[in-house]
């Protein structure tokens, strides 16, 4: 291996990339795998399994491997129970044990329930650069594409049976006599899984009765629309239909004797294929909001939600940046400033603006910023260093500007034409930060002193002496002197008026944000320019 190569291995999806072609060798198409059940808002915590595979498979295609990169919508599931943040609560009720596919669209704009939830992440996806091939398993069943893996389910239906009890202690175990069947059935009549199975014909017959509804008959897996198999034989059956050789899964699956576990035993002892590699991926917390994500539950952040906040360059920093197995928290509090800060301090050292700690170092930062950029091609990556202002002073611009994201550009004089539309996007998720999630401490509106609705703070007489000499004495001149010699100007002023220097900053800030903090004063007075400080100050002289 050469130098280059031990520097890829610095990321920890090019590593599991080298394990892949390690262990299955030279393939002619490598075939990467996700996928969830549409039952509810497809939260953020999912969308790290959809991202841990989109880095592995950059990661073999940076090494010249032709990749196909699946995600399948389990649409043809059960719908188990209804989300607490959907409408229409008792229609949606009313469709319980019927498979999502066919539940409808309470809000009308699509033709599904499981169709709603699958375009709301399709229409997001492209927005951090990741495009899988959509995999629909309501119309493949329906298709019947797997009826002969069916088939060999109930063939091999006792060896099915042996695979899932391996991992079971003796409590939990089928019994010899217990009958197993692996497969499902969505009942003809009334669309429910209430159905048991009643006979298999050891070819394609399949006898099912409902429980629900009392309908009784016997289907031909080829050509019936209604059966299924249930998931954890579902699961390895799929590896061997689309040759699957990489796929993670989440803790809950990865836990010893677990889904996973159990769906290899199924993939080797029944379906005669090698289970795909695999890692174990963590959650996702988020920083001040209570409990566990849930799409069944409704408590969810989505993708489309995060990327209010982060613009999508950071949502992918956040995601490559972190081990799959190390759980961590996206915040929507002030960690906001500090994850921007952390993005900004990795990119200057890409670009050579900030010097790593040694070469190891850079080269898993560099690899690390060029996983997190929407495109991966290096020839439509950045070529110029984002415009880099600290995230908290961007959020003081703006606020100074009413949001106005061009009256903050404008008094950017070195910002280059290749940085606009990334400063613009992050002045965007700034301003959405600021106005939705920010903490009240964190948030001010300059006074608009020729607003009808414009009042006067109330300052002291001796306060108000102060407020004249800054007016006539300091602000005319501000902008000849550089933010340190200001600021020495405005302690001078509380002195020579004998005031506490901070009884002149709380006027200050009564006057400019009608609070009694803000940001750092002469900081904050420097940007709001000279202009707009000599006509607030004037309603007091």
């Amino acid at each position: 291996m050469n130098e280059n190569n031990k520097k890829k291995l610095t990321h920890w999806a090019d590593q599991t990339a080298e394990k892949i072609i390690r262990t299955r060798g030279d393939l002619d198409i490598y075939t990467c795998a996700s996928g969830i059940t549409p039952s509810g808002t497809v939260h953020i915590g999912n969308f790290r399994e959809i991202i841990s595979v989109d880095l592995v498979v950059r990661a073999l295609r940076a090494r010249g491997k032709k990749v196909r990169f699946i995600y399948s919508w389990d649409d043809y599931d059960v719908f188990r129970k209804v989300p607490k943040n959907m409408p229409k609560q008792d229609l949606l009720k009313s469709y319980l044990r019927f498979p999502i596919t066919m539940v409808p669209d309470v809000t009308d704009r699509d033709k599904s329930y499981a169709r709603h939830n699958e375009v709301d992440v399709e229409s997001t996806l492209p927005a951090v650069g990741i495009f899988p091939e959509y995999l629909y398993q309501a119309d493949r069943y329906r298709k019947n594409l797997y009826a002969e893996g069916i088939k060999i389910a109930l063939d091999k239906r006792e060896k099915i049976k042996e695979c899932l009890n391996y991992y079971r202690d003796d409590s939990h175990k089928m019994k010899a006599d217990e009958e197993y069947w692996p497969t499902a059935v969505f009942c003809s009549k009334c669309h429910k899984d209430t159905t048991e199975m009643v006979s298999y014909d050891g070819e394609y017959g399949l006898t099912y009765k409902c429980s629900d509804c009392g309908n009784e008959e016997t289907i031909d897996i080829r050509t019936s629309p209604d059966v299924k198999l249930g998931w954890r034989v579902d699961w390895p059956m799929r590896w061997k239909a689309e040759n699957t050789i990489f796929e993670p899964a989440g803790k809950d699956h990865h836990s010893q004797g677990g889904s996973f576990d159990t769906a290899k035993l199924v993939a080797k002892d029944v379906y005669g294929v090698e289970p795909p590699e695999t890692f174990q991926y963590d959650f996702i917390g988020l920083k001040g909001l209570p409990g566990k994500m849930s799409s069944s539950s409704g408590n969810v952040i989505n993708l489309e939600q995060v990327l209010k906040v982060y613009q999508p360059e950071v949502v992918r920093y956040m995601f490559a940046g972190t081990r799959p197995n190390t759980e961590f928290n996206i915040s929507f509090d002030l960690d906001v400033i500090k994850t921007y800060e952390d993005y900004d301090k990795m990119e200057r050292i890409v670009f050579g603006e900030q010097k790593a700690k040694n070469e190891n170092v850079f080269e898993k930062q560099k690899r690390i910023w060029e996983l997190s950029q929407v495109s991966e091609n290096k020839e439509e990556m950045p070529s110029v260093i984002s415009y880099q202002i600290p995230f908290r002073h961007m959020c003081n611009l703006l606020q100074a500007n009413s949001g106005d994201i061009e009256a903050v550009i404008a008094e950017l004089k070195d910002i280059k034409q290749e940085q606009l539309d990334r400063f613009k996007t992050r002045c965007k998720c700034a301003w959405y930060w600021i106005t939705e999630c920010a903490p009240e401490e964190f948030k001010f509106q300059l006074q608009d002193p020729n607003s009808p609705d414009f009042k006067k703070a109330e300052i002291t007489n001796e306060g108000l002496a102060c407020i004249k000499k800054l007016y006539t004495e300091v602000i005319p001149h501000m902008d000849e002197v550089d933010e340190k010699t200001f600021n020495t100007s405005l302690y001078s002023v509380a002195e020579d008026c004998g005031v506490e220097s901070k009884q002149l900053f709380t006027m200050c800030y009564r006057i400019l944000v009608a609070k009694e903090k803000g940001p750092r004063l002469a900081n904050f007075m420097k940007l709001i320019g000279r202009q707009k400080l000599s006509a607030l100050f004037e309603k007091y002289i």
